[in-house]
């Protein structure tokens, strides 16, 4: 009760009257789940309406605006476009509340009949507004019951702080420079800004994204929580099959145990496989935001996975050179796919995109915002960056030492975390578009 407590009242700092729509989302679903196994001549009926009403919820508070301004742009019509703000992790806590009725349906689990243990699943602060997406199925037992130990707790700050470093050192740091540079005028980007935003934003978002994932992973084990891993290391990937093992893991597993596999997988053929692949790629862009890039990205990542199907020498293990040279193909592919990620409108990615490849103008106005951005601070950070997202981490293991200078070093990143988010002002959340 405390911790469904304490969830309710950090969702209402954003805005409070959301919380009823966090509440309501939690018990129609506990209600679905309910009659999915009280009902089970009609199971397929209740788990159909438990999607439809899901799906609702996501449509008409996230793509109202979009779909009526789309339907307006096509059609010359003037509909009024409602101004709905967003609720916060709308994205996140759907699909978790989703995927406890569709594991209730399946059987992988027993409907919950206390509606409270639901509430905690669905609103459980942590994770609530940034994930990982965490599945019922995954967590059932340490709903019900779970023990807190010192160690846990220690093991939980310790990991909290890293991921509190990630964001506020390291992605604030890179964010503030492609802010900058995405921010400026057209004619103050060449081929050095471009590339120098583009990099920027993609360490911005990884980051970013992890930083999130390792502080709700801390704030887990504090509580006694074990939340899967979230990121593993996806810019070391020699294919984009492989960096979406790596990247956003929570979400690529919830799309494959939800939709991908529902839709056949692998098991119909090669170019069923896929279909049902670019399916998903299409849900997944769709899935974060409500705009004509995030679609866009979608389908870019899933056309890659198809060429990769049908060509399988691009990502054929070879030696050192090939395995040099698929690495930066999948770099390559995942820092443009971002721009566009990134980018306001499709065709201010376009440009970009056009600039990091053509843009060879060095006027005196382009050149010095690029210097601008790279000071002393920031080219630290990018070095660290550079380090960081490289499993280097596995190998320091192994020294002797490790677990007493992590632990410092641990609590020295959380003091000087709290110290820059006092004195500072800038300290983006990207996931609001989310």
């Amino acid at each position: 009760m405390l911790l469904v407590i304490a969830s309710l009242l950090f969702y209402a700092y954003g805005k409070p009257v959301y919380v009823l729509l966090l509440i309501g989302s939690s018990f129609f679903n506990y209600l679905f789940a309910w009659l999915v196994e009280r009902d089970p001549g009609h199971k397929k009926v209740w788990v159909v309406a438990a999607v439809l009403a899901n799906l609702a919820v996501l449509i008409i508070f996230k793509y109202t605006g979009f779909l009526i301004s789309s339907f307006n742009s096509i059609t010359g019509a003037a509909v009024p476009v409602p101004q709905i703000r967003m609720p916060i992790g709308i994205s996140f806590f759907t699909f978790q509340a989703l995927s406890y009725v569709i594991d209730v349906y399946r059987g992988t689990t027993k409907a919950q009949k206390n509606f409270g243990k639901v509430l905690l699943y669905v609103s459980f602060f942590p994770q609530l507004i940034a994930g990982p997406i965490v599945k019922y199925h995954d967590i059932e037992v340490e709903v019900n019951t779970r023990t807190q130990t010192l160690e846990g707790t220690f093991t939980g700050i310790r990991r909290f702080a890293a991921g509190l470093c990630k964001k506020v050192l390291i992605a604030n740091t890179m964010g503030l420079v492609a802010d900058n540079l995405f921010g400026a005028a057209a004619s103050q980007i060449n081929i050095l800004g471009a590339w120098a935003g583009a990099i920027s934003y993609m360490l911005q978002i990884y980051f970013d994204f992890s930083g999130y994932s390792d502080m709700a992973i801390g704030l887990g084990w504090m509580f006694g929580f074990h939340f899967k891993e979230n990121f593993n290391y996806p810019y070391i990937s020699s294919s984009i099959k492989e960096f979406w093992r790596r990247w956003h893991i929570s979400l690529s597993g919830w799309f494959k145990e939800y939709l991908y596999i529902p839709l056949g997988g692998n098991r119909k053929g090669r170019t069923r496989t896929v279909i049902n692949k670019m399916i998903v790629f299409l849900a997944t862009g769709i899935w974060h935001g409500a705009a004509i890039n995030f679609l866009f990205w979608g389908v870019y990542h899933g056309l890659f996975l198809m060429l990769e199907e049908y060509v399988p020498a691009i990502v054929k293990k070879g030696g050192k050179v090939k395995g040099f040279f698929q690495h930066i193909y999948a770099l390559l592919v995942v820092c443009i796919g971002f721009v566009f990620f990134r980018a306001e409108t499709m065709g201010q990615g376009v440009f970009w995109l056009k600039q990091m490849f053509t843009g060879f103008s060095f006027s005196t106005s382009a050149v010095s915002l690029v210097l601008q951005q790279l000071t002393p601070v920031y080219l630290v950070t990018l070095v660290c960056a550079v380090i960081a997202a490289t499993p280097v981490n596995a190998s320091l293991k192994k020294c002797r030492g490790y677990e007493v200078l992590v632990s410092l070093l641990s609590f020295a990143g959380l003091l000087l975390c709290i110290l820059s988010l006092a004195g500072g002002t800038y300290n983006p959340f990207i996931y609001f578009r989310f």
